[in-house]
């Protein structure tokens, strides 16, 4: 389990986060709506070790991850998919994928794992030996999200997942988030699709400038009056 605990980050003055507790239990999706600016990726960057926090606690496992250093937080069996793709445009597919195991030494079992990506996601196994800047939005999308999955993580970061795809490769990727899932990887989503989140996740948290102002199940807040005016338009 992955436990948070009166986490306060700032940038440059700003205070980005103001204290927010927050659980991601194993086994399970949790998501993290809010509007941009509200702390969404910090929160993430922050648990991944690429910020550093002013004070609280970040425990996955009963394990102090704050203070940590990046290899080792993934070691530990935390993988993030950052915003924006950030896949290496110059390299094929496969040597995306590779990069993403860079700390494993298992040949045999990263193999494995190489094929496991390719049952996920079939189109990336068609394009293996294509440059990855060639590819497509969606298949860039699927193509970070395997690069994670090659560090065999049991916790999964997605940094908006969905930003700027079609409706219909939106419904692919959330489908894959699922089966991620079902497969035994416990998910933390940050999602600008409040609809789709809320409706894929056990447990959501809405965080609004730096502060987690309401939390549940993701059925209870899909149903909240304040959460359909706010993220979900009124008629959704």
């Amino acid at each position: 389990m992955l436990k948070i605990e009166n986490l306060h980050v700032a940038y440059g003055g700003i205070q980005a986060l103001r204290g927010i507790s927050l659980e991601v239990p194993d086994g399970k999706i949790v998501t993290l709506i809010g509007a941009n600016g509200a702390g969404k990726s910090t929160t993430l960057r922050t648990i991944s070790g690429l910020v550093k926090a002013q004070s609280g606690s970040i425990q996955w496992n009963g394990e102090e991850l704050l203070g940590k250093p990046i290899d080792r937080i993934i070691s530990a069996g935390i993988a993030m998919s950052p915003e924006g793709r950030r896949v290496f445009a110059d390299m094929t597919v496969l040597e995306n994928l590779k990069i993403g195991a860079y700390l494993r030494r298992d040949r045999a079992e990263i193999q494995r794992d190489l094929e496991w990506v390719y049952d996920l996601f079939p189109r990336l196994k068609e394009r293996s030996w294509q440059l990855a800047g060639t590819l497509s939005g969606g298949e860039q999308q699927m193509l970070a999200v395997g690069r994670a999955l090659m560090s065999r993580p049991r916790l999964m970061m997605l940094d908006e997942p969905s930003l700027g795809l079609a409706p219909l490769v939106v419904q692919d990727i959330f489908s894959i988030i699922r089966e991620i899932n079902r497969q035994g990887v416990t998910v933390l989503l940050i999602e600008q699709n409040a609809n789709m989140a809320l409706k894929t996740a056990d447990l959501a948290y809405v965080l609004e400038t730096g502060s987690i102002t309401l939390s549940g199940t993701g059925a209870e807040l899909l149903a909240n009056e304040k959460v359909k005016e706010a993220y979900l338009g009124k008629h959704s």
